[in-house]
Order: structure tokens, then C-alpha cells, then sequence
């Protein structure tokens, strides 16, 4: 797959706690990137947050969240990334979970697998 020029990133923020059925949240939206073919998809787990409801979470030892903030980028082409956010939106509404979802223009730079 080709992609250069300009794009778009669209990033979700959750917990890591938030599951559809019995497997995390995080698991089921990269592979249903995966499945829906977009250019790739990267889940990282942040080490403190809040959000909506203003509860703080946090890796420190004292305060060991097991809900840590985590976040998912995904970067392609504007239609697909549109295309994705049906399913996007069903799997929140599986999960009962709460988030914030944001898209951002970017300009790909470099784009390749490795050799």
C-alpha cells in the first residue's frame, strides 16, 4: 500500500479497563482496523489522565490504577478513515464505555514496511 501526501489521524482516547465482551477495547479496535485494511494502527497505554468525570488515574506505585488511559492512532486516507468510524462508533456502544475520539490532518512523510 502507497501512502504519502496528506492524510488523516484519527486518535481515541479510553481506559484500559473498557471491554467488548470479554477482550479489551484496545485489542478489538486495532484488529478491526486491521480487518477494515487501514494503512496501520498503534495502542499505547498512558502513564496518567483524566477526563470527563475529572478522576485522576495513575501508574504510580501508590495509586495503582488498573483502568491506565489508552490511546490509539490510526493514519490513512481520509475516506477510509471516514469509512472506519461506524464501527468505530458500534464498538463503544458494545464496550458501555466512555472516550473522546479526534481526527487531525497530517502530512506523511515516509510510509514503508520493513524489508
Amino acid at each position: 500500500m502507497e501512502l504519502k501526501g496528506t492524510a488523516k489521524l484519527l486518535r481515541i482516547f479510553f481506559g484500559e479497563a473498557d471491554k467488548v465482551s470479554h477482550t479489551p477495547l484496545y485489542e478489538v479496535i486495532v484488529k478491526e482496523a486491521k480487518k477494515d485494511g487501514l494503512a496501520g494502527a498503534t495502542a499505547w497505554k498512558g502513564v496518567m489522565s483524566y477526563g470527563k468525570s475529572s478522576r485522576i488515574r495513575t501508574s504510580k506505585i501508590l495509586d495503582l490504577s488498573m483502568d491506565l488511559p489508552m490511546v490509539i492512532e490510526i493514519v490513512d486516507e481520509e475516506d477510509k478513515i471516514n469509512k472506519f468510524l461506524p464501527i468505530l462508533h458500534d464498538l463503544f456502544e458494545k464496550s458501555g464505555c466512555g472516550g473522546l475520539v479526534t481526527i487531525e490532518n497530517v502530512d506523511i512523510i515516509k510510509y514503508t514496511a520493513i524489508k
